[in-house]
């Protein structure tokens, strides 16, 4: 009877394993279809998109054939993934949420829509305000015998490493957040390691950013931001035992 029951068990756990893999399966199937859509329509605009991103240099060169086609693809393809992402994260919500308990979902739809509005102001920021310094500062090297030639692949590559990196280490205050709602630092922690975090910092910016000085400065200036942000953050989440 007991050997009844425990296979009755087992194939009731792999029943419900090939169903979350059956989920896994369908959902992410949705998600690379949105993305593809999405893709071949902003690729149709793409003559909008690249003078939009070339913006700061305004003329670009290709030195193999098929670079500009390929870049365009890559640009379509980084853009329709960036537009898709509400629809990722719903799909993850969607997939998650069925599992967690409603105080548990409550925070994670909080603590996912933070991330995602951090995100998105950290693309905006390295696009808007860092991009532009940093293109305007390396730029002024040029000289009468040095003119800059940039390939459109090297620029896309570096405009899509700052963009990248900023919406990384704007996450930074939430990470925080969330070290400090499970115990695991504390605000008096937090401030009494900030000289070790500066370090951290120009650490992390060096390896985040292209390998030039000023783009790293830029970008471990923000981060010192944050941190202080993330230690406020860290003062509302704590709880002491």
């Amino acid at each position: 009877m007991r050997t009844l029951q425990k296979t009755k068990h087992n194939m009731d756990e792999r029943l419900s394993l090939i169903d979350h893999l059956n989920e896994v399966r369908t959902r992410l199937l949705k998600s690379v279809v949105f993305v593809i859509i999405i893709s071949c329509v902003l690729y149709s605009i793409i003559d909008i998109l690249v003078p939009m991103l070339a913006k700061p240099v305004k003329r670009l060169i290709f030195i193999a054939p098929q670079e500009a086609f390929m870049v365009n693809i890559k640009i379509a393809f980084l853009a329709g993934l960036f537009f898709s992402s509400p629809y990722l994260l719903y799909q993850i919500w969607e997939f998650v949420s069925v599992g967690l308990e409603k105080k548990e979902r409550k925070y994670v739809l909080i603590f996912g829509l933070l991330s995602f509005v951090l995100f998105i102001f950290g693309c905006s920021f390295g696009y808007f305000i860092i991009l532009p310094i940093a293109m305007k500062f390396l730029l002024g090297f040029a000289t009468d015998y040095i003119s800059p030639m940039i390939t459109v692949s090297k620029y896309v590559s570096f405009v899509g490493t700052i963009i990248f990196a900023f919406s990384f280490v704007f996450q930074l205050p939430l990470i925080m957040l969330f070290l400090t709602k499970i115990g695991i630092v504390t605000p008096v922690f937090l401030s009494k390691k900030r000289r070790h975090a500066i370090v951290g910092m120009f650490v992390v910016a060096a390896i985040l950013t292209p390998p030039d000085v000023i783009t790293q400065c830029l970008m471990a200036g923000p981060l010192l931001i944050l941190y202080e942000i993330g230690i406020m953050f860290s003062k509302w989440a704590y709880r002491p035992a």
